[in-house]
């Protein structure tokens, strides 16, 4: 992968071709920003900079054998490290047992999210984790020589999935590894990861895209049919994520659906605590056991949890009357106009916060007919303020 086929990032591209130019490049990395900036890109695209034979000063010469093998990600000095999710009929696993999915994955596109690599390696509706015999295939890997370039390099994705154990068994190598070896460890929540961890590495801010970025990219990739203000107002509403913005694009009816059942809530909550509808209590519980059901799964309901906070930040700069603020399809729009009079400074804070907890109980696998009840208790309260 070359710098120059990543999304914008000038800035990081530069610095990171720098600590190559200056030979000073640090034994151990933490790109840190959200999902979907091209945080992977970035680091694949520096590894094989850092292993060209005939590297330019803006970027790797992309002919080179290195170069080639680094198109397939099948590099012998380049290891990759992710979250994976454990087959019920398996006792333990490890990356290179779905690195060839991984390869698969990145070279379709490197702006993916992990719900979609889970998704791609597993029906379960498990979490992934980097688990704790993934340790010592990383010690052992790191303790053979190079085979080919100069480097060693070690991309760890999603860090903050590796399980504790595993964590600790890295520190020593992290803080003290064999020459010419370099950790690049991709994340999307640095708070996640153990705080030994982060003290062991150079710390790079990877900023959102800027929107013109965004937009540019979508109009030119290749297959994709989207007019000039399609694109401007999905790259607005992105904020930043090109994943979003490729989500944004193919979700279609998972956003209207989930549009719908946010607006089903808001008005039955709006009923009860108003006692408007003396029925609409039950209805409220029947609501959140349709959430709760299997049928629904864990990710649909973090993605509806996910978008309600998305909505009720987004009323709440609507009571500007700024449309240039807004990042509001038509239909979220017109529902706006008599919804956002009841989110203001005294609960938009709180709501938020509410449905950020449901979603990371969701995830947690808290019950979720509990989550769902309780969360909807609390929207009825917080709307009255």
């Amino acid at each position: 992968m070359l710098f120059s086929h990543i999304i914008g990032q000038q800035a990081a591209k530069d610095r990171l071709i720098r600590t190559v130019a200056e030979q000073r490049i640090p034994h151990a990395q933490l790109f840190r920003g959200p999902e979907g900036i091209g945080k992977l890109a970035l680091a694949i695209a520096y590894a094989q900079y850092i292993c060209c034979e005939n590297r330019s000063a803006a970027d790797s010469c992309g002919k080179c054998p290195s170069c080639v093998k680094f198109a397939k990600l099948a590099h012998p000095d380049l290891h990759l490290v992710f979250p994976v999710i454990k087959p019920a009929n398996k006792s333990s696993v490890v990356c290179d047992d779905f690195v060839a999915d991984f390869r698969e994955q990145v070279l379709a596109t490197p702006y993916f999210g992990v719900d979609e690599w889970y998704a791609r390696i597993s029906d379960d509706a498990k979490q992934g984790m980097i688990y704790a015999n993934e340790s010592q295939e990383i010690i052992r890997k790191l303790s053979l020589k190079t085979y080919e370039s100069e480097y060693k390099v070690m991309i760890i994705w999603l860090p903050e999935k590796m399980n504790n154990q595993c964590s600790n068994k890295l520190l020593k190598i992290l803080e003290e590894p064999p020459a010419k070896t370099v950790f690049l460890l991709v994340s999307n929540h640095p708070d996640e990861i153990i705080t030994t961890i982060l003290s062991r590495t150079q710390h790079i801010n990877i900023p959102r895209l800027e929107t013109g970025e965004i937009v540019t990219a979508l109009l030119t990739r290749p297959g994709m049919e989207i007019t000039q203000h399609d694109a401007l107002n999905t790259a607005r509403i992105a904020n930043g994520s090109f994943l979003a913005a490729l989500n944004l694009l193919k979700e279609g009816d998972e956003k209207k659906q989930n549009f719908d059942r946010f607006v089903t809530v808001m008005r039955l909550a709006w009923k009860v605590g108003n006692q408007k509808d003396h029925g609409s209590l039950k209805t409220l519980k029947r609501w959140s056991d349709e959430m709760a059901a299997s049928s629904v799964g864990r990710e649909r309901q973090k993605g509806f949890l996910a978008y309600s906070q998305h909505l009720i930040r987004e009323n709440f700069i609507y009571n500007l009357r700024n449309e240039d603020l807004n990042y509001l399809n038509t239909g979220e729009m017109a529902f706006s106009r008599n919804f956002s009079p009841y989110i203001n400074e005294k609960n938009v804070e709180a709501l938020v916060e509410e449905f950020s907890l449901a979603e990371r109980h969701i995830e947690q696998n808290v019950n979720a007919k509990m989550v769902f009840f309780d969360l909807m208790l609390k929207i009825i309260l917080l709307l009255k303020k």
